[in-house]
């Protein structure tokens, strides 16, 4: 597995959370699905922010999960945004915890994620 070198989170906190005993895996390390939900609300909810409305998922890209996340880690998304077309909208999104909320925060994955702005109908629509 490949360890990013930048020692700090890219963009700004947009989820902050606490791994729980039921978000677990049969090996106990935090179910991925769980981290990947946690990325798209964390993307959903900047990306409902910057296009000013109802947005949609399209797209998730350069997934990687680097380390595992344990129960008790205080679970943070950053996202930064990376391409702004003329209805959609990526987000670099990464995730970092701090071990049983301690510590220096470890990048655990990140992924590039991409939402459509939509209209009152559900259409694509352009970003202001």
């Amino acid at each position: 597995m490949q360890q990013d070198p930048s020692p700090m989170p890219r963009g700004e906190l947009a989820v902050r959370t606490l791994a729980m005993p039921a978000d677990t895996n049969p090996a106990g390390d935090i179910f991925g699905g769980w981290i990947m939900s946690l990325m798209d609300v964390a993307g959903g909810i900047t990306a409902v922010a910057r296009v000013g409305g109802r947005v949609a998922t399209v797209a998730a890209t350069d997934m990687a999960f680097l380390k595992p996340v344990k129960v008790g880690d205080v679970v943070c998304c950053y996202c930064d945004p990376a391409r702004t077309g003329r209805t959609s909208l990526t987000l670099h999104v990464e995730v970092w915890v701090l071990r049983q909320g301690q510590g220096e925060r470890i990048k655990v994955t990140s992924a590039d994620i991409t939402y459509v702005a939509l209209d009152g109908q559900g259409r694509p629509r352009p970003i202001g």
